[in-house]
C-alpha cells in the first residue's frame, strides 16, 4: 500500500491554476489530498481542474474579501474543514524605477501580493482553530535580499512583508496548534516568468549562471518544498523561512 503524505487533507490554494500554483496542486492531488484551486480567471480553472482529476475549485478576485470568504465557506460546505492553506497568487509588475511608478500601480501590486495572503490568512484561521493547520506562504528571494536592477519595489516590499508576517502568525497561532511557513524562490521556470524574461536562450542562459546550482528553479522545487511544510514531517516548524533559490540568497 502507497503511504500517502496528504491522504484525505483538504487544501485550498489560492493561483492555482498555472505556474507554482498549478505545480503545487499536482502534486499534492498525487499525495492524496482533497485540493481546491482559486484565482480570478474561471476559464483557466476549470481547464486545471479537469486536468488534475476534476478538482473542485471557486473563482474570486483575492482582492475583493467577499470572493475572498465566499471561496472558504464554499470550501467548508464542500469539505466540512481546511487543513492546509497555500497562500500562492501574486504579480509580478512592469518593471520600472521607483520614481516611474504610478500609486495605482503601486496598490495594485501591494493589494495582490500582500493584502490578498491577509485576506485568506484571516478568513480561514477560525476554521483552523478547531482542529489545527498548516499555513505555507509563497514569498520571494526578493524579500530577503536586494537585487540590482530589480525594478519591482511594490513587489519587494510585499514579498518582504510577508516573511515577517509569517513569523508573527506563527507565534500568534502556535497555540492552536496552526503552523505558519513560508517559501521564498528565486527564478521559476513558468508561463509568466518566459513572458517577462526568460524568453530568449540568452537571457535564460544569463539567468542561470546567476544561481550558484547552475540551473533556473522549476515549478516541481517549490512544490517540493511546500509539500514538507504541509505534511506531519515538519509539525515541529513553525515560523520558517526557506530559500528554494538554486544558493542565491547565500551570495
Amino acid at each position: 500500500m502507497i503511504d500517502l503524505k496528504l491522504d484525505k487533507k483538504v487544501v485550498l490554494i489560492t493561483g492555482g491554476s498555472r505556474g507554482i500554483g498549478k505545480a503545487i496542486s499536482k502534486l499534492f492531488v498525487d499525495e492524496g489530498a482533497d485540493v481546491v484551486i482559486t484565482s480570478k480567471n474561471q476559464k483557466k480553472l476549470q481547464q486545471t481542474s479537469k486536468e488534475l482529476g476534476n478538482l473542485f475549485f471557486v473563482a474570486g478576485d483575492i482582492k475583493n474579501e467577499n470572493d475572498v470568504k465566499n471561496v472558504i465557506n464554499k470550501t467548508i460546505r464542500k469539505f466540512g474543514r481546511i487543513d492546509i492553506l497555500v497562500n500562492n497568487a501574486g504579480l509580478l509588475p512592469k518593471m520600472k524605477p521607483l520614481h516611474q511608478i504610478s500609486e495605482k500601480e503601486w496598490n495594485e501590486v501591494i493589494d495582490v501580493n500582500l493584502n490578498g495572503q491577509f485576506r485568506f490568512t484571516k478568513a480561514v484561521i477560525p476554521h483552523m482553530k478547531k482542529n489545527g493547520g498548516s499555513i505555507i506562504n509563497i514569498s520571494s528571494d526578493a524579500g530577503l535580499k536586494a537585487f540590482e536592477n530589480f525594478y519591482a519595489d511594490a513587489y519587494v516590499a510585499a514579498k518582504a512583508a510577508i516573511i515577517l508576517l509569517t513569523k508573527s502568525w506563527a507565534l500568534e497561532y502556535a497555540k492552536n496548534n496552526i503552523r505558519v511557513n513560508c517559501v521564498c524562490a528565486a527564478v521559476i521556470d513558468t508561463d509568466m516568468t518566459r513572458s517577462l524574461w526568460l524568453n530568449t536562450k540568452e537571457q535564460r542562459k544569463i539567468t542561470a549562471a546567476e544561481h550558484p546550482l547552475g540551473r533556473i528553479g522549476t515549478a516541481e522545487d517549490v512544490a517540493k518544498a511546500v509539500l514538507y511544510f504541509a505534511t506531519d514531517d515538519s509539525s515541529w516548524t513553525t515560523g520558517a523561512i526557506l530559500p528554494v533559490d538554486g544558493g542565491v540568497s547565500a551570495k
